[in-house]
C-alpha cells in the first residue's frame, strides 16, 4: 500500500513550488502559497511525474509541468473556499479568511497566471503549445463543473446519480485527466498514449472523488477535522446522499431529509442519520463504484510495462478506493 505521506514529501521536494511564488507585493505573494504551505497531497503533481515516467519522459519537462498543475489545483481551492464560504482548509484558514476576500481573489488570480507563464517559459515550443492548450480546456471544464455543482447545490430537486458523476467528471476528474495527459505529453509520445493515460486520469478522479464524498458522511472527525455527517449538515449533495435518500423510504427518508441542510441539527441528530445510512449499506455501495472506476483505470495502465512508477500509480489507485481521508 502507497504511504500517502512520503508521497507528498517526496513530490514536494522534487517542485520546490515555493521557488515559483516570490515577488511584491510580498503579502499578495504570502497568499499565493498560503494553503501550498499547509498540506495537500500533491496527487495531481504526482500524477504527471509518474506518467511521464512510465513512458521514460523528460523528469525536467515533468517537474516544469507539475508544478503548473499544482498552482491550478490551489487557484480551483482558493475559489472554492470563496464560493462555499469556508473557513478552514488542512487545518488552517482559508485564504480569503486570513487575507481577505478580495486579496484571496488576487492570490488566486497569480496561481493561475504562474501556471501558463511557468509553462510558456521552461517548455519547447512544440510541447508548451499542447500542454497550454490542453490546460486551458480543462479549465473551461472545471468552471462548467463548479457552475453545475452551484445550481444543483441551488435546486429543491436531488439530482440522479448519472448526473452527478457527469458533473464530478468535470469539476474533479478533468484535473486529473489532465495531469496523466500532460505527463505523456512530457514524454513526447504519440497521440494514442496521450488518450489512454487522459482515461486513465479521469477514472482515477471520479474513484477519487467518490471516496472523499463517502469520507464527507463517514470520516472520522479526528482526522477530517470536520464534524461528523458534515455534508449532511451542509446539505451537500455527494453521491452517498444522493443515493441514500433515492433508496430510502418511510420514516428513514424522512429523517433524512430533515437533517439534511439543517445548519442547526445537533451531533445526536447528525449520528443518528449517520447511523441510518450505515445500516442502508450506502458505503458499500459507494466503494464498489469507487472499485469500478479504479478497475478501468487499471487495465488502461496495465497495457504498459512494468516498472516502478507504473506499481506506484497501481498502488495509488488501491490507495485512493481504500482510504479513509
Amino acid at each position: 500500500m502507497i504511504n500517502i505521506d512520503a508521497l507528498t514529501r517526496k513530490t514536494a521536494l522534487k517542485l520546490n513550488l515555493l521557488s515559483n511564488l516570490n515577488g511584491r507585493p510580498r503579502n499578495l505573494y504570502k497568499a499565493a502559497s498560503h494553503l501550498i504551505k499547509n498540506g495537500g497531497k500533491r496527487i495531481r503533481p504526482y500524477l504527471v511525474l509518474k506518467c511521464c515516467e512510465i513512458l521514460d519522459g523528460n523528469e525536467t519537462y515533468a517537474i516544469h509541468a507539475a508544478n503548473a498543475i499544482e498552482m491550478i489545483h490551489n487557484f480551483t481551492l482558493v475559489h472554492d473556499d470563496i464560493i462555499d464560504n469556508d473557513e478552514t482548509r488542512h487545518g488552517v484558514d482559508t485564504v480569503h479568511k486570513k487575507f481577505s476576500p478580495q486579496i484571496a481573489i488576487l492570490a488566486g488570480d497569480i496561481l493561475f497566471s504562474k501556471a501558463y507563464q511557468l509553462i510558456s517559459d521552461n517548455l519547447p515550443d512544440h510541447i508548451s503549445k499542447k500542454i497550454i492548450s490542453t490546460l486551458a480546456r480543462a479549465c473551461i471544464q472545471l468552471c462548467e463543473g463548479q457552475y453545475e455543482d452551484i445550481q444543483m447545490a441551488n435546486s429543491k430537486i436531488i439530482p440522479s446519480e448519472i448526473s452527478y458523476i457527469q458533473m464530478i467528471e468535470k469539476k474533479t476528474a478533468s484535473l486529473f485527466e489532465i495531469s496523466c495527459s500532460i505527463g505523456a505529453m512530457c514524454a513526447q509520445k504519440k497521440k494514442s498514449d496521450i488518450i489512454n493515460f487522459a482515461k486513465f486520469g479521469i477514472n482515477l478522479g471520479i474513484a477519487f472523488q467518490i471516496i472523499d464524498d463517502l469520507i464527507g458522511i463517514s470520516g472520522d472527525p479526528k482526522i477530517t477535522k470536520k464534524p461528523v455527517g458534515n455534508d449532511l449538515r451542509e446539505g451537500k449533495k455527494s453521491l452517498p446522499i444522493i443515493i441514500a435518500i433515492h433508496k430510502s423510504r418511510g420514516m428513514q427518508r424522512k429523517k433524512i431529509i430533515e437533517i439534511f441542510g439543517n445548519t442547526n441539527a445537533s451531533k445526536n441528530e447528525l449520528e443518528n442519520v449517520v447511523n441510518i445510512i450505515h445500516g442502508m449499506e450506502i458505503e458499500n455501495v459507494v466503494r464498489k463504484q469507487a472499485l469500478n472506476y479504479s478497475l478501468r483505470a487499471k487495465n488502461i495502465i496495465n497495457k504498459y510495462k512494468d516498472n516502478s512508477a507504473k506499481t506506484e500509480l497501481i498502488d495509488l489507485l488501491d490507495f485512493t478506493v481504500k482510504r479513509a481521508l
